[in-house]
């Protein structure tokens, strides 16, 4: 099993540089990386998050295609571009959809919190169902390129950091270290260089 965690950790630090740049790769990396720790987790006992895995490897799916839907960009900037060149762009939270988000934290983390306080032998209940609610959120704001999913992010990666200490998963820790560092470095990357657009289909 520790050659699965090395190897996720490879794939997970790859998977965030991609991310970055608004690769469409990173969701083929996802999809590999979250497809290990789904054996990772289930062998450390670490059951919401096992089960947040096999959501990034199905939500892996819906983000390559959702990032890769043809669209029309009367952008100046876009038909200069090379080819291989992608453009950052990204969506600002509304009031609503933040009260949205918010509501269906509380909901997710207050279910997976009893099922795993209940119904298995989960030695950190709370901690796996917190980290496990923001992170469902959070990529689906990943898939519809809002920016502040990095703030999110920020929170779980160290909240995690804590938690596989705890475990024993020391390369998972370093690497969730490195997610918390470049989701930092990543708001920075998408505010200073992103196009802020209200198109609501992104």
């Amino acid at each position: 099993m520790q050659l699965l965690e090395y190897f996720g950790v490879l794939t997970g630090l790859l998977y965030l540089l991609l991310e970055i740049r608004q690769h469409r790769a990173m969701w083929v990396v996802g999809f590999l990386t979250s497809l290990v720790y789904v054996f990772v987790f289930f062998f450390s006992k670490i059951y919401a998050d096992m089960g947040l895995n096999i959501y990034y490897v199905a939500i892996s799916i819906y983000g390559f295609w959702q990032w890769t839907r043809k669209r029309k960009v009367e952008t100046a900037s876009t038909v200069e571009a090379a080819p291989t060149q992608e453009a950052i762009l990204y969506r600002n939270m509304t009031p609503l959809l933040f009260a949205g988000i918010g509501s269906a934290i509380l909901a997710l983390f207050a279910l997976l919190y009893y099922a795993l306080h209940c119904f298995t032998d989960s030695p950190i209940p709370a901690g796996d169902a917190f980290t496990t609610a923001v992170g469902i959120v959070a990529t689906w704001m990943l898939a519809r390129r809002i920016i502040e999913h990095w703030i999110f992010w920020i929170i779980v990666n160290c909240v995690s950091v804590y938690l596989y200490y705890l475990r024993g998963l020391y390369p998972t820790m370093f690497l969730y270290l490195c997610y918390a560092i470049l989701a930092a470095v990543g708001l920075y990357t998408w505010k200073k260089n992103g196009t802020r657009t209200n198109d609501s289909t992104l």
